[in-house]
């Protein structure tokens, strides 16, 4: 039978295992252990997206201010937004509760668009194979260190997780294909007073 991308009962059970306890075959399995683990990996999920990598990071986003308060709503799902730097001076915006706000101006209220980028959550079967590795393991140390709370274990499963974090590293460099050219902090210098000539 050929492999498949890991599924979230998949990381449940990788989790159960870890602490010895048998599979199950539903997510919505009657077992306390079950229930804890589904919660931890949902917590964990949560916590690595809100870092914002490449596959869940959103450019170019255009908000728009409600007609009749100014006010830029976000969806639950959207962790994070930022600006351009080129419109720092106008804009100093955060997320507060399911608003954008200014603190330039100290006010919820915009009078245009917004163009920005955003960090999102996402469901578990649609995150990369390499992030689903590094969330599965990293929620499984988690877990055991809850449930169980053995040394031996805990310094076994920190390793993996440390390989699994490297592993997710290496695939945001790859796919991410950054550069030092397309932040405007890092070329200013460059580009100031003829540097870029010794290049």
């Amino acid at each position: 039978m050929a492999l498949t991308k890991t599924t979230k009962l998949q990381a449940i059970n990788t989790m159960l295992s870890v602490v010895g306890e048998p599979p199950v075959n539903s997510l919505t399995a009657q077992r306390a252990d079950s229930f804890i683990a589904q919660n931890i990996l949902d917590e964990v999920s949560r916590e690595v997206l809100t870092y914002g990598w490449q596959f869940n990071t959103e450019d170019n986003v255009t908000l728009s201010p409600d007609s009749s308060t100014g006010f830029i709503y976000i969806s639950d799902s959207v962790v994070r937004v930022d600006m351009d730097p080129r419109n720092d001076d106008i804009y100093d915006i955060v997320v507060r509760g399911n608003r954008i706000y200014n603190r330039k101006t100290n006010s919820f209220v915009f009078t245009e668009e917004l163009i920005a980028q955003r960090v999102i959550l996402m469901d578990f079967e649609e995150l990369p194979e390499v992030a689903k590795r590094y969330i599965t393991i990293r929620a499984a140390r988690i877990f055991q260190d809850r449930v169980v709370g053995a040394q031996t274990l805990h310094a076994f499963t920190a390793t993996d997780e440390l390989v699994a974090l490297t592993k997710m590293q290496e695939y945001e460099n790859e796919v991410g294909d950054y550069s030092i050219f397309q932040s405007d902090d890092m070329i200013r210098p460059f580009l100031r007073k003829g540097s870029y000539r010794v290049i």
